[in-house]
């Protein structure tokens, strides 16, 4: 934070009374008007798009951007947030408003790893590669905090830290990592934000990490996150952890050595309640009052960083016309059509309007619009649903039916029955089409935060991968038609559709899709678009996950994970083809540049998503124990648990038919590390085999898209 910034905050808690400035600390602050300070609450969410504060761009879920690949539109995408939830701030002080929701601090974006495919919220966050969400992390923190005098939002990294599931028991849950996980996995998105991002913000997060809770740990907060990282901005509890802490964790007694525990580890701002007793924890000697000080300083730094206590933020003009804007509108919809990927094809797509007559749209999300938003999600007034979109794209000259098909979920076997009637229409409306889009799924009903406040009847952790039992009777009876079938599947997360998709002759992963979803999708099936998007999460077979509460990376994601995918991290099929040619490589300092030529083959004009992997073949081959000054290895590392290949680069590049361009990838300074079972970071000495193409270097990639890798070995 700029030394202004702290000097305006330094002076405003030296005019304060304790009590005032305990105040300063909560989450809900109160006006002390005397001192010119308006009330504020910090709480407010964008997740993907300005969220509950009612009207705003809805953009596709965070899992779906990831999918994109693209860092330069989701700079974008934050800047839009930013300037929606500016505008909401500033027209609602003008009625006084100053409610949760309404505020400038936006707790987002989520950059926890979805290490697991069964978590609920993974859907809020970008996959499972530390490489590509601290790159879109980054990007997102820069969108929405601006280049400005002043900080257009403050952005908030979250959940800090070794949290992604289990939902149920996230409040007691102590979640034991090792060393070599917690910096080679959990972390590194975090430092990026910090060290790249200038984040202002970091959230904590409800479980414990090796017995010390997450958002009072010493290890994690004072010491890694401000004395290592130096990080300057605030740190706030998620909403109600710091009572967690004493009811459901049992590390203090009651809440005021929790109060005690948690300002003495850092946390300067409280989501929750915790913090209404901090003069009580002060008057039994647990605080100081500078202790106090320090965290309302902290606090008002980041407000006076937004512009608050000054006249003169470039910010304040914004009014309610910058909400909802056609050029905001068509973000969202180029952020849906590069989110889509195409998993399967076997030429049915694109469909050709002048051979088809009539196209059935089947299945429970085709008309859902929960579908299009996913959660922590504001209200469009654009919606397209996957019928609407379909409907709208096939013009008159092609009959489009419609059938439910099923409920989208049956929590009884009972419930079961009821769904026959749907079922033969299905099959009707099947036999009666030249071609059937099967739209399945799920929805935040299903998967997603279990009792958020914003959604109290979200249903957690999925418990299997594949889809839910309706649906997959519906699948089943509507193939047996013998018609071509595109399934379509909007979910947040990974599913094993294996048996579905075997007599499919197209699968779309349109996941969580964004307020013009539908017509996305719909551009999409019909040519109009070239799918680009890449799956920026393995998608497992069923039967492949270790148990949810094992938090080693053993057997998890693209980079360990030692089974068959169904999918693998990375994949995904275009209307275009692509070649790669004349790699090269050339060292500059701790950094790479490597270049690579890319070609599209194909007839049409298309994006794609070219990729950078290494492998470390300097530790698989450690032998000796010593490499390069690196003493006693032969016990800080185990070759055995290295990562298979990593990300370390990636670009979009749009070409027409024919046309080739020269991609660059210089790899950042951390690219050839090695992390040695004790959490430290290594540079050996030896050779890296590195590897650029359309997907990752890995045998079921190459078994579905018949292409290999370009590679290289250097030698470091």
């Amino acid at each position: 934070m700029k030394e202004e910034f702290k000097e305006i905050a330094q002076k405003l808690v030296d005019q304060m009374t304790l009590e005032e400035a305990a105040s300063q600390i909560r989450y809900d602050s109160p006006a002390i008007e005397r001192l010119g300070i308006p009330a504020y609450n910090w709480w407010n969410e964008g997740l993907h798009g300005l969220a509950r504060a009612g009207t705003a761009t809805v953009f596709p879920q965070s899992i779906a951007l990831a999918a994109t690949f693209d860092k330069e539109n989701l700079e974008k995408i934050g800047d839009v947030i930013a300037t929606e939830s500016r505008a909401k701030y500033n027209e609602s002080r003008k009625l006084n408003d100053r409610d949760i929701y309404k505020g400038i601090t936006i707790w987002s974006p989520n950059v926890n790893i979805f290490r697991d495919a069964r978590w609920g919220r993974g859907q809020e966050t970008y996959g499972e590669d530390p490489y590509l969400t601290g790159r879109m992390g980054v990007s997102f923190i820069k969108g929405l905090q601006g280049n400005g005098k002043y900080l257009k939002n403050s952005a908030c990294a979250k959940h800090y830290a070794v949290h992604s599931g289990p939902e149920a028991t996230r409040h007691g849950f102590d979640a034991k990592v090792s060393d070599k996980d917690l910096e080679e996995t959990y972390t590194p998105a975090f430092y990026d934000a910090v060290t790249e991002a200038d984040v202002s913000g970091v959230m904590g997060a409800y479980n414990r990490v090796n017995g010390q809770p997450a958002c009072s740990s010493s290890e994690l907060v004072a010491k890694r996150l401000k004395k290592d990282w130096g990080f300057d901005g605030y740190f706030v509890s998620d909403f109600l952890a710091l009572m967690d802490i004493h009811e459901a964790h049992k590390v203090t007694k009651d809440v005021y050595e929790t109060c005690a525990l948690a300002l003495k580890g850092g946390c300067e701002v409280n989501a929750g309640y915790a913090y209404r007793s901090m003069m009580e924890t002060y008057e039994k000697g647990l605080v100081t009052e500078d202790e106090i000080r320090k965290a309302a300083v902290k606090a008002l730094t980041i407000r006076a960083a937004l512009g608050m206590f000054s006249d003169d933020c470039e910010y304040d003009s914004i009014g309610i016309d910058a909400i909802d804007t056609d050029e905001s509108a068509k973000l969202s919809y180029r952020s849906s059509v590069n989110s889509l990927v195409l998993l399967k094809n076997d030429g049915v797509l694109p469909l050709d309007k002048n051979r088809i007559k009539k196209i059935a749209v089947i299945g429970p999300t085709a008309t859902s619009v929960t579908v299009l938003e996913g959660n922590y999600n504001g209200t469009s007034s654009r919606y397209v649903t996957n019928l609407e979109g379909i409907r709208a794209v096939a013009g008159d000259s092609v009959r489009v039916l419609y059938s439910e098909g099923s409920h989208i979920f049956a929590d009884k076997v009972q419930n079961l029955a009821m769904d026959d009637d749907r079922l033969s229409e299905a099959e009707m409306t099947a036999r009666a089409s030249d071609v059937v889009v099967l739209c399945v799924g799920l929805d935040s009903t299903i998967e997603g935060e279990q009792g958020d406040t914003g959604n109290a009847f979200a249903g957690g952790d999925k418990v299997s991968l594949y889809l839910p039992e309706p649906q997959r009777r519906l699948v089943r009876r509507v193939v047996n038609t013998g018609k071509p079938v595109i399934l379509v599947c909007n979910t947040g997360s990974a599913m094993d559709f294996g048996e579905e998709g075997e007599k499919c002759s197209a699968i779309i992963q349109s996941w969580y899709s964004g307020q013009e979803g539908g017509l996305a999708l719909a551009d999409v099936i019909f040519g109009n678009e070239v799918p680009s998007g890449k799956l920026p999460v393995t998608f497992y077979k069923d039967d492949t996950q270790p148990p949810m509460e094992d938090y080693s990376m053993k057997g998890r994601t693209y980079r360990y994970l030692k089974k068959e995918p169904l999918y693998p991290f990375g994949y995904g099929l275009s209307y275009t083809t692509f070649e790669y040619s004349d790699m090269n490589v050339v060292s500059e300092g701790d950094s790479v540049k490597v270049t690579v030529k890319v070609k599209n083959t194909g007839s049409v004009k298309g994006d794609e998503i070219s990729q950078l992997y290494v492998k470390n073949d300097a530790a698989e081959k450690i032998s000796n124990g010593k490499n390069s000054g690196v003493a006693d290895l032969s016990k800080r590392l185990d070759p055995d648990n290295q990562p298979v290949h990593s990300l370390i680069g990636f670009e979009r590049t749009t070409l027409e038919p024919g046309e080739e361009k020269t991609v660059t990838f210089v790899t950042g300074k951390r690219a050839f590390d090695t992390v040695l079972e004790d959490g430290t970071r290594v540079k050996l000495s030896g050779e890296y085999t590195l590897y650029a193409g359309g997907q990752q270097p890995d045998a079921r990639s190459k078994a579905l898209t018949g292409k290999e890798c370009l590679e290289k070995q250097i030698t470091i």
